[in-house]
């Protein structure tokens, strides 16, 4: 998460981790990146956004060696990092690093009744270093819409 520097702009830029449906097959796709802007409304000089409602929390962690194989989130999920460097991996090759402080949702799942397909599903996710990862995953109500 990322706040704008431009003087008088109140926005956070958050990643989500999604599956896009194919809209004529209604089948899920490979995962991507995608980032949303989130707009802070001002409340006497606290910019903060609007509501988000959540259904629990869980704290978080994972040694060093952590890696896992390929799955998806299901739930959205909104992780906050708050020691070490998680890496998260998409099929197409590419990668990103959350360190402490990042924060991204990850919400890739599939439709009712689809099957995982180990060839075009999912993400993976490793500890990057040599540090163990601290993180706190709050699970969300709703799912981002993604463009």
């Amino acid at each position: 998460m990322q706040e704008s520097k431009g003087i008088g702009s109140h926005t956070i830029k958050l990643t989500i981790l999604a599956s896009p449906i194919n809209a004529a097959t209604n089948q899920t796709g490979a995962s991507i990146f995608s980032e949303k802007e989130l707009t802070l409304d001002d409340y006497s000089g606290l910019f903060i956004t609007p509501r988000i409602e959540a259904e629990n929390f869980r704290h978080r962690f994972s040694r060093s060696d952590y890696k896992s194989d390929w799955h998806m989130a299901g739930d959205p999920t909104l992780i906050i990092i708050r020691s070490g460097t998680l890496r998260v991996g998409l099929r197409s090759g590419e990668q990103r690093d959350f360190s402490a402080g990042d924060m991204f949702v990850a919400q890739d799942y599939l439709q009712p009744e689809e099957d995982f397909d180990d060839q075009v599903h999912g993400h993976n996710a490793q500890v990057a270093g040599n540090e163990p990862i601290e993180a706190l995953h709050i699970k969300l109500s709703a799912r981002y819409d993604i463009d």
